[in-house]
């Protein structure tokens, strides 16, 4: 079985601040459902739970001048809700605070 290689923060070149993570997003590429159904091209935009895969993650929030460390890291698989997009070396990736983060697929 092959290794899948996760990218490391050191690796990705961006690394965000405070509670903040950096998730690519896990797309199904289903187009027909099991029973024949096809989805058309204009049902993309998704108002539910998306899955991502965590690429870099913030050193953590500080609460009464003391820090408090992530419970994320790199290589986790998570379901989130929302997020900022944004596009890095050509990439699209979304940024969220760890409180954004609703799960963590195991």
């Amino acid at each position: 079985m092959a290794k899948k290689v996760v990218k490391k923060t050191k690796d990705f070149g961006l690394t965000p601040l405070g509670d903040r993570v950096i998730l690519e997003e896990l797309k199904d590429s289903v187009k027909e459902t099991s029973s024949g159904i096809y989805i058309p091209d204009s049902v993309k935009e998704d108002k539910g739970t998306k899955k991502g895969r965590v690429v870099a993650v913030g050193k953590g929030k500080y609460d009464d001048g003391k820090l408090v460390p992530m419970g994320i890291k790199v290589g986790d698989a998570v379901l989130y809700q929302w997020g900022d997009v944004i596009t890095y070396q050509g990439d699209e990736y979304t940024i969220v605070r760890e409180s954004e983060i609703v799960a963590v697929i195991k």
